[in-house]
């Protein structure tokens, strides 16, 4: 097993080191095409064949060297830069196991995508790039589940209005002009409690009243459910946005922010328990903002928009 570890090891390092030298040999061809013209390579650059020996490679360096010293070229634009990438250039095609990468890549060409380690090193972020990247990458995934709660709880107040309905009109499902006080199981069908009963789950008392089906509060108020009840998502509820115009709120008030916190100050909930772990599974809260919550959000409850404003949804007794 130590073995295995350090064989492992060794070929990680191996690796690292191998990835580092084509780094620089790709730092290398960049710069060379930039300040040489597109196309240049090492041998050409030298002036020599790519079956050039050691010893003609050695003889294109000096008479490159003079032509590119600093000393030849006083005043010359970039001339130290080129002078020392010669020198780079020369040191790997003078070695053997750097000329052979270098060979590779010549003969092979350079990758286009050379791996996000090259990239990082070249790019380098700093701090305020990567806390954008992560604030965007947050406030995308954030969206992503409240695209999922959404249409996860449409879904759920589909089945309770269908299983209102259905406990009302029968299995024939024909509407009656009565209306008609019934219970639905909202807990997931039967379960089997501590002691061995089996109970059939959570019921919570509903209206039917023609095609409307309604939440029965224990005061006897009823609540409208339909599907304008789950809350769609949105981009200003994602926490950066929020965050943003909670601040502009915070430190630019208005009359019209003043009434609404005041209108929102005291919100009705509806808790109903289906039964599960999650201690806001099934709860019925006004905007339904909350992540993760299985919302049946009433007519009454939920911030209904229509033409532009807020309206709230009738109450009957």
């Amino acid at each position: 097993m130590r073995l295995f570890i350090f064989i492992a090891f060794l070929a990680v390092l191996v690796t690292v080191v191998s990835a580092k030298e084509d780094y620089e040999i790709f730092d290398l061809v960049t710069a060379l095409e930039a300040a040489e013209g597109k196309g240049t390579t090492f041998y050409s650059w030298f002036d020599v064949p790519s079956t050039a020996t050691p010893a003609e490679i050695n003889k294109a360096y000096r008479k490159k060297s003079l032509q590119l010293h600093p000393d030849k070229n006083p005043g010359v634009q970039g001339i130290h830069e080129r002078f020392a990438r010669l020198g780079v250039i020369a040191t790997i095609l003078k070695n053997p196991e750097g000329r052979k990468r270098y060979d590779f890549f010549y003969t092979n060409g350079v990758p286009k995508w050379r791996g996000t380690g090259y990239y990082y090193a070249r790019f380098r972020p700093g701090l305020g790039t990567v806390l954008i990247f992560l604030t965007a990458l947050t406030s995308g995934l954030q969206y992503l589940v409240q695209i999922m709660n959404y249409k996860r709880d449409l879904r759920r107040i589909e089945q309770t209005i269908r299983d209102a309905r259905l406990a009302a009109w029968g299995q024939k499902m024909e509407p009656l002009q009565v209306k008609r006080k019934v219970k639905v199981n909202i807990g997931g069908g039967p379960r089997q409690d501590e002691d061995g009963n089996v109970t059939s789950g959570k019921m919570l008392e509903m209206v039917v009243e023609r095609d409307n089906v309604y939440i029965l509060d224990p005061s006897g108020v009823m609540h409208l459910l339909d599907t304008s009840s789950a809350t769609p998502a949105a981009i200003s509820r994602t926490w950066f946005i929020a965050l943003l115009i909670n601040t502009i709120h915070n430190f630019f008030p208005t009359k019209k922010n003043s009434l609404e916190a005041d209108d929102q100050q005291d919100p009705l909930t509806v808790d109903i328990d289906d039964g599960s772990d999650s201690p806001t599974s099934g709860s019925v809260t006004p905007s339904g903002a909350t992540e993760g919550e299985e919302t049946l959000q009433s007519g009454h409850v939920a911030a209904l928009k229509a033409g532009g404003r807020r309206r709230k949804a009738p109450r009957k007794r």
